[in-house]
């Protein structure tokens, strides 16, 4: 992971007080290594590594898959914690 996990916290805490729209202008700006560090860190057990997604499911997540994956697990945290 090239992103430290304090790091990961101060910018999870920063994406989770994002609106939706500001969220994926946000996101779009990151490159796809930031996408899947994030990712590995938000879901441990998931499988975002092209490593493990060419293992498991025979090819690699896109950059748009990535932003829409951490849209909809941003957009979860926010339903559980209201």
């Amino acid at each position: 992971m090239i992103i430290n996990s304090l790091a990961m916290v101060h910018i999870n805490n920063y994406l989770d007080n994002l609106d939706k729209e500001n969220l994926h202008a946000e996101l779009v700006t990151w490159d796809r290594e930031k996408l899947i560090d994030w990712l590995c860190w938000n879901d441990p057990h998931g499988i975002y590594t092209d490593e493990e997604s060419m293992d498991e499911l025979g090819n690699i997540m896109s950059k748009e898959e990535g932003i829409t994956i951490i849209m909809r697990q941003i957009g979860e945290s926010k339903v559980i914690a209201i």
